[in-house]
């Protein structure tokens, strides 16, 4: 399936299908797929201290925008893969795609039934120095717990125009069928975009 030149932005939090979603959306759609923790996951020499973190998390982002900027200046589409737990984060998406001409679309992952989160997540904590998981994520539900305490309710906030799809990554069907979903969803956004303004 050919798109409009797109970003799709993932959004969730760690354990709930987001980046297997990606990869396969991505997949799907033969486009660029740009992971922060790709980049996060190289920085874990750099971790000497606690106040080291915040900092290398926040240069993981800003390395994928970096990188998905020079995408779109190809005239390519991606798929950003990462949490977008803060407005900030989207402030940074919403520049990219106003200076590249490209659409902006959020697909977030929500989990509906929250033992079987719990089950994924405390799973890949058994996968040990599996790639399926990163040492910088929680690995039990008691550091999820503390992560979305740490969060505050910053992850909830409104996305004003920008399209988002919201998808129970826990619902008893296959990836291909939530594929096909967001593959929908792509189409009927770009359908609704008002065209670009003349030059």
């Amino acid at each position: 399936m050919k798109i409009p030149q797109t970003i799709i932005a993932m959004k969730g939090h760690p354990g709930t299908g987001k980046s297997t979603l990606a990869l396969s959306l991505a997949s799907s759609l033969k486009i660029s797929l740009l992971d922060k923790d790709d980049v996060r996951d190289c920085t874990a020499s750099l971790q000497q201290q606690p106040a080291m973190a915040s900092l290398l998390n926040d240069l993981s982002y800003d390395v994928i925008w970096q990188v998905a900027s020079t995408q779109l200046r190809l005239g390519l589409s991606v798929v950003l893969d990462s949490p977008l737990s803060r407005r900030a984060h989207l402030d940074q998406l919403l520049r990219l795609a106003s200076s590249s001409g490209a659409g902006l679309l959020i697909v977030e992952c929500r989990p509906g039934d929250e033992a079987e989160w719990r089950r994924r997540l405390e799973q890949r904590k058994g996968a040990g120095s599996s790639s399926s998981w990163s040492w910088h994520k929680p690995c039990t539900w008691e550091e999820m717990e503390r992560l979305l305490e740490g969060y505050a309710g910053c992850t909830e906030y409104e996305v004003g125009d920008v399209p988002k799809l919201v998808v129970d990554t826990t619902a008893p069907v296959g990836i291909e069928e939530i594929v096909c979903q967001v593959e929908e969803f792509i189409i009927v956004s770009h359908q609704s975009r008002p065209p670009p303004p003349p030059p």
